[in-house]
């Protein structure tokens, strides 16, 4: 039979009480560092010395003096209440601080989450970093891994979960080969980038209004990733999502030349466990990532491509001298 824990512990309250009244030699000094009354002090210390059976003080008139046992215990006392502080502190830095490991796709680690990492280390120096990419989805439970960033419907029960951003698939391409581009019909005369089926790209030329069209040539690609940097490179036309193509819209090495968009059901989502969710550092990284994405569809708006701002503008003049002229009408 396993046997109980026998240490005989006095309650933490009082060992603090006679802790700092032995410090300062003082129950009203004592008082003012805890926070409370002299009376509680000297009620806490009185109760320490009948439990244990040994008198820490000599109260003579207005004086107080500690006894030689007195002197003896609060060694040990401040040691072990110096081990508790310094174990609490360690433990609480660990929430805060040191190592996080992060786990998302290798797409959105190679062309969303690397390119920030300084950013993060600046406003976060106390937190390092540790990316996983990976394919799956991780377990929490079996994995050593305190974050996740994942792509889906956001469906995950038993996770906390919080959307990163909204999702819209896009046709990109480099600026020069924008130059070349017209009208939406005009990218069946460039190479079409594929990424892992065909089929995405006759929904976008559907929802632009071309019709009757074989959009069948151009390489396939399995990673979003390498579909991105070869259209960056000058290699075709893609499809691309939102938050993957951001940073290179951002810095203008692509371009969107039509402003047709297709809203995409699945996004990007940061996944964690319920339990631990709201440790200091996993919300650090978190709230750092939302406001990442909130930059990222602010600056996207100002720079997301001068072609599809002008489109936009002859669009609505356009429309506004079809107006002007259905109004004469009216009026003749």
């Amino acid at each position: 039979m396993e046997r109980g824990d026998t240490r005989r512990l006095p309650q933490l309250s009082a060992l603090r009480a006679f802790e700092a009244a032995a410090r300062h030699v003082s129950f009203t000094r004592a008082a003012e560092e805890l926070s409370v009354t002299q009376g509680a002090v000297s009620h806490q210390v009185k109760a320490l010395e009948s439990e244990l059976g040994v008198k820490f003080f000599n109260r003579e008139r207005q004086r107080l003096s500690i006894t030689q046992a007195g002197r003896e215990y609060l060694a040990v006392v401040r040691d072990a209440l110096d081990r508790i502080a310094n174990g609490t502190q360690r433990l609480v830095q660990r929430q805060s601080s040191g190592m996080l490991t992060v786990s998302t796709s290798p797409d959105f680690a190679a062309k969303w989450l690397v390119h920030r990492l300084g950013r993060f280390a600046e406003v976060h120096p106390e937190i390092d970093l540790r990316v996983s990419a990976t394919m799956h989805h991780v377990d929490f439970a079996s994995e050593d891994v305190d974050i996740a960033v994942r792509h889906g419907d956001g469906h995950w029960p038993g996770l906390h979960v919080t959307r990163l951003c909204s999702e819209h698939l896009f046709a990109v391409c480099s600026p020069t080969l924008a130059s070349k581009l017209g009208r939406p019909s005009d990218v069946l005369k460039l190479p079409l980038l594929h990424l892992e089926e065909r089929a995405a790209w006759f929904a976008w030329l559907d929802a632009a209004g071309v019709s009757g069209t074989d959009a069948i040539h151009g390489p396939i690609l399995n990673r979003a990733s390498m579909l991105i940097d070869a259209a960056v490179d000058g290699q075709g036309v893609a499809l691309a999502r939102t938050t993957l193509a951001a940073w290179d819209l951002i810095n203008r090495r692509l371009v969107r030349p039509f402003p047709v968009a297709l809203p995409l059901s699945k996004s990007y989502w940061i996944v964690s466990p319920k339990a631990t969710a709201s440790l200091p550092k996993l919300v650090a990284f978190r709230e750092w990532l939302l406001a990442q994405a909130n930059d990222d569809t602010r600056r996207l708006d100002v720079v997301v491509s001068p072609p599809v701002r002008q489109r936009r503008e002859a669009g609505r003049k356009i429309t506004s001298r079809a107006s002007a002229r259905a109004r004469n009408k009216a009026g003749g």
